[in-house]
């Protein structure tokens, strides 16, 4: 959800979807996705001869925007041709079989029909056709039972293509369980309806479902960093990226609410101190900050004394255009106008490396840490022995501070497996469309960009990626909780101040949008969605 994140395992995460956002919506469409003849045809069961002899050229098709579509067709055709649903002569048609019988049992048709007056010729003609009525099933081809198994399997595949055709969602979920089943020719017959089902500048399921299928189509090249090294289209300049994330930013409340939520959290606990200490994870472009020193600087007792040590990554970097520095001269300029002391120390580094050292710790100064959209980057104990993530939180305890707080989407990718994580994104993302569809016409020329660039590549590295290379790994606020404790957290509980300026925010975007405060949490959701939790600890 957040486009400032970073996929420091997938190459170049900056480089993911790039459609010129001054193309029209249909035009883009038909760049988008290849069209059926190029996956699904190719490896049609009426034409194995094609799939056979498919050339190098057409192997290597040139898509406008991933090339995963080819990539997957190649992967596709080498397993089913070790698998044993592979469409080579192994097995035989029907027609082939009954050739092969005609010609090494019975003989050629003259030699059948011509029974000699010889007692002995015709014994021996009696004997062959025994020994091939009786002959092992291993040269006889299928038995009775398996060919009728076949049937069976056969007419169930269209009585699901059936049922799936017409109902986008239902043909996605389908194909999914296909393709953590290995059921390549099922996975084939599916795509080829869901290409002409999906549309990147339709209905929310729709547009939804063009990622979802990218992201299936990635999966089965069994290399899901490749999306982000075969692009075809002009990437977005930074001004390009740094204006969609602002698009996505005001028309949903998701990132004000996690801003707001924070900052309320903050300010509550270092009420009074006159030396503060803030540590943001992730600063980006450091926009979450200015409501919270203008707001410290009206402090009857006159503004504290303000450090800010902003922890950055490549992707907000090229979003900024420069570097932390950049962050480091605005909030410079507001702390100026505000006759505020004020400090800022840059950290450009990935979460995950971050050491004390880095953080320029001072005796003296009350702090607080900031995880805003950020922790479910930390590869945690599934991905590697090191757990960054629960690393992390025990060396912020370490530190003493004053309140941490935590944004997170309330969704569980981490350790699910496959088809688990696959519904969970398709539930999750079916809100988040359609409440982008609430305020930005589907006309509006820079909707499918803001999609591609801050929200796509998220779903598609949910759904593509494995281990390492997986770096989109939410977890439930339940195991959140669990993880603070186990590091020596206690809870922190939200003024009621904080739920009051957030229902305010609420009041300027859909009715839809609710908000629930229990169990010292805040959960801001869509309809019957929870989509971000907040919470403080301490």
């Amino acid at each position: 959800m957040q486009a400032s994140k970073k996929h420091k395992n997938c190459d170049k995460p900056q480089q993911f979807y790039h459609m010129n956002s001054s193309k029209p919506a249909r035009e883009a469409e038909s760049h988008y996705l290849p069209q059926k003849h190029q996956l699904v045809d190719l490896f049609s069961p009426n034409d194995t001869s094609r799939t056979r002899n498919l050339s190098h050229q057409e192997s290597n098709i040139q898509y406008c925007t991933l090339e995963s579509s080819s990539v997957a067709a190649s992967a596709i055709h080498g397993i089913r041709q070790s698998s044993s649903i592979s469409l080579s002569s192994t097995t035989g048609s029907p027609a082939s079989q009954h050739d092969s019988l005609s010609d090494n049992t019975y003989g050629s048709p003259a030699s059948v029909s011509c029974l000699t007056e010889d007692p002995n010729d015709l014994r021996h003609k009696l004997k062959e056709l025994e020994t091939a009525m009786f002959r092992p099933e291993v040269d006889n081809g299928d038995s009775f039972e398996t060919s009728f198994e076949r049937q069976l399997l056969e007419s169930e595949k269209w009585r699901l293509l059936e049922i799936v055709r017409g109902d986008l969602k239902q043909g996605l979920i389908a194909c999914a369980r296909a393709v953590a089943d290995d059921d390549f020719m099922m996975v084939e017959s599916l795509m080829d309806e869901l290409r002409q089902m999906v549309s990147v500048s339709g209905e929310p399921m729709q547009r939804l479902g063009a990622y979802l299928l990218e992201g299936l189509i990635a999966r089965l090249s069994s290399s899901g960093s490749s999306i982000y090294k075969a692009l075809k289209c002009k990437e977005p300049t930074s001004s390009e990226l740094l204006s969609y994330m602002h698009i996505l930013y005001e028309v949903c409340p998701y990132f004000k609410f996690g801003y707001f939520s924070a900052n309320g959290a903050i300010a509550e606990a270092l009420k009074g101190e006159n030396a503060v200490h803030i540590i943001d994870f992730q600063i980006a472009q450091g926009s979450q900050w200015i409501s919270l020193m203008q707001a410290l600087a009206a402090r009857p007792g006159g503004p504290p004394r303000v450090r800010i040590t902003g922890i950055d990554d490549s992707i907000s970097e090229y979003a900024r255009g420069g570097g932390l520095h950049l962050v480091g001269q605005r909030l410079s300029r507001l702390a100026e106008s505000c006759n505020m002391p004020f400090e800022f120390h840059a950290a450009p580094l990935s979460g995950c490396d971050v050491q004390v050292e880095h953080l320029f710790i001072r005796p003296g100064e009350a702090l607080a840490v900031n995880f805003a959209y950020q922790l479910h980057h930390m590869p945690d104990e599934s991905v590697s022995t090191e757990n960054h993530r629960d690393r992390i939180l025990r060396m912020v305890k370490s530190l003493s501070p004053k309140v941490v707080t935590l944004v997170e989407q309330e969704c569980n990718t981490n350790t699910a497996p496959f088809f688990q994580r696959f519904l969970e994104t398709l539930d999750y993302y079916t809100a988040i469309f359609e409440s982008i569809d609430a305020v930005l016409p589907r006309d509006h020329k820079e909707r499918i960009s803001v999609e591609q660039h801050c929200l796509a590549r998220d779903i598609v590295n949910v759904i593509a990626c494995e281990g390492a290379e997986r770096v989109e790994r939410h977890e439930l606020l339940g195991k959140w909780k669990s993880r603070f404790r186990m590091a020596g957290f206690s809870p922190y509980p939200l003024s009621p101040f904080v739920n009051a300026t957030i229902k305010s925010l609420l009041k300027n975007y859909s009715e839809h949008y609710k908000l629930d405060d229990r169990d010292g949490a805040l959960y801001l959701g869509w309809k019957n969605r929870v989509l971000s939790v907040s919470c403080a600890w301490l």
